[in-house]
């Protein structure tokens, strides 16, 4: 008799071990992955339309945040003037120093850069490139300024994995710096 009790309680056990040894796991909520990148330098740079020397402006951070403060390049720009733009997105924690960039391009369809001028009257920014659904990317622009004036750009690198629709709304913050411009 303690031989049949025992097999039917043995393989009860053994069908019921699994369960309960994973549902006393450590992690019932693992935590979800960061798939945003780590950018350490942001640099945008715009070339007059008409032609001339090429204005960079850069924000670098390479200690992250906290510690010391990131240094901010100022856009210096001629009122009413027309320019080709590119924005560059470097990692400066590694060597050779990533150019995440490339990146941003290669998953195109996953990213979105916003330019928010301040006010608003400062520029205007427009978008040229698209990825392959159509929807603007913004790693190359056009920049039409406005009258002398003062304020500042912000520029967004939006990571958008999960549907993006050509909007800011979707995803996360790859990188969020505002570069002071001056028009004179």
């Amino acid at each position: 008799m303690k031989k049949t009790f025992f097999r039917p309680f043995a393989a009860a056990f053994l069908l019921a071990a699994p369960l309960l040894f994973a549902s006393c796991s450590d992690n019932s909520d693992p935590e979800p992955e960061d798939d945003n990148e780590l950018i350490t330098t942001v640099r945008y740079t715009l070339t007059p339309v008409s032609g001339g020397t090429d204005i960079i402006a850069e924000w670098k951070d390479i200690d992250g945040d906290g510690g010391t403060a990131p240094t901010i390049g100022t856009l210096r720009l001629a009122p009413n003037t027309a320019y080709t733009g590119t924005v560059t997105f470097l990692d400066e924690t590694k060597t050779p120093v990533e150019d995440t960039t490339e990146e941003v391009r290669e998953e195109s369809d996953e990213h979105l850069v916003i330019y928010t001028p301040s006010p608003i009257s400062l520029m205007t920014v427009t978008r040229t490139d698209k990825d392959d659904n159509g929807l603007d990317v913004g790693l190359s622009t056009t920049v039409q300024t406005g009258a002398a004036a003062s304020g500042t750009l912000q520029i967004q690198l939006r990571h958008q994995p999960e549907g993006k629709d050509g909007t800011s709304a979707p995803g996360s913050d790859d990188a969020n710096v505002t570069f002071p411009v001056v028009l004179q």
